[in-house]
């Protein structure tokens, strides 16, 4: 009973501080447009004519999809209960990475979130949350994904699973396990793009694109050739909202199941239509790259910067080191218990 009123309580917070940061982004977008004196939304449906020169402003977020709960009726009462502000943290997981789970959900419960699910890949996780008292979805029994997701051989059957909690309506942060909560990640989410994603850029440069020259010396006059890079979204964070560009990328992803999950997830977002190609038309966000940091960029850079040590994090992932539990125990000491030589033990890269 104690638990269920903490929690409650925990969620009511929850959705007090989201009507607070909304109230302020309201104000904020009214100080935007205090200096301009037209602004104008392109609505595809409507057409209209293109204001002056400056004013002009496309509509960069699709419209939401009108909610099924008849997709399935179990999960759409358990996410009744537990999302705030139809948004949740999802993680799916089995047994292999039990001890990173649980690092993963006490952080979630250090900063109160408490708007988080769990959907374990196998019985012994559904036990484990259960004894711990982590909100756990078990999901009806299906052979091909439940053989894929006990195995751990491919990602792409959360892209699947994920389908129905955007069918339902749900903003979802799709979460791996190897990652450590610092702050309520939904109140540093714009919200303005279907795909809103942590990068495994680490600078500014690879995490947010630039002019990458190639020389062809060959060529002569013509030896320079302009091309653009950026390094990828990951695809253990990010945040989709739901609507019909989202679901179709879920659906390219999962129907590609001998690919890595993340090398398709990036290509159906950049790639263009071409001869013989249909693009997605998504739009995404880049993640700022110092709140929601991977593990190169802190072993690599902040550590060893004074400056950038001091800043507040929402969230470390440990993507790029396979050491990834001492890696995630150390963060917790740094960053929540204030041990200042935790991190120090540790190579920039893997050995």
């Amino acid at each position: 009973m104690m638990k269920s009123e903490n929690r409650k309580l925990s969620k009511k917070n929850a959705e007090l501080q989201k009507q607070v940061r909304e109230l302020n982004q309201k104000l904020q977008a009214a100080q935007q447009g205090n200096g301009r004196t037209q602004e104008q939304l392109v609505v595809s449906s409507q057409p209209q004519k293109a204001g002056p020169f400056g004013t002009v402003k496309s509509l960069r977020t699709n419209p939401p999809v009108m909610p099924d709960e008849s997709v399935n009726p179990r999960l759409a009462k358990l996410l009744a209960e537990i999302a705030v502000g139809k948004e949740v943290i999802v993680a799916l997981t089995n047994s292999n990475v039990k001890s990173m789970l649980e690092v993963w959900f006490n952080s979630i419960k250090k900063v109160v979130i408490p708007n988080y699910l769990v959907v374990p890949l196998d019985e012994a996780i559904v036990e484990f949350c259960k004894e711990n008292d982590i909100p756990v979805y078990k999901r009806d029994p299906d052979e091909n994904v439940d053989f894929i997701g006990k195995s751990g051989g491919n990602h792409a059957v959360k892209f699947r699973i994920l389908r129905e909690f955007l069918q339902l309506g749900y903003g979802v942060l799709l979460s791996d396990v190897d990652i450590v909560y610092l702050q309520n990640p939904f109140d540093h989410l714009y919200r303005d793009s279907d795909v809103e994603s942590m990068s495994d850029g680490h600078n500014n440069m690879t995490a947010y694109g630039y002019n990458d020259v190639f020389d062809e010396p060959s060529m002569g006059w013509a030896r320079y050739a302009h091309t653009m890079r950026i390094w990828v979204y990951n695809s253990g964070f990010f945040y989709i909202r739901p609507t019909i560009p989202s679901i179709e990328l879920l659906d390219w992803v999962a129907t590609q199941p001998n690919s890595w999950d993340q090398a398709v997830f990036n290509e159906e977002l950049a790639f263009p239509s071409h001869p013989g190609y249909i693009g997605l038309y998504a739009s995404r966000r880049r993640m700022d790259i110092y709140l929601f940091m991977n593990s190169k960029v802190l072993f690599k850079t902040v550590r060893k910067d004074a400056n950038l040590k001091k800043l507040k994090r929402v969230i470390v992932h440990v993507n790029y080191h396979p050491d990834k539990f001492p890696r995630m125990k150390a963060v917790v000491e740094y960053y929540v218990n204030g041990k200042q030589d935790a991190l120090d033990a540790f190579p920039d890269g893997s050995v």
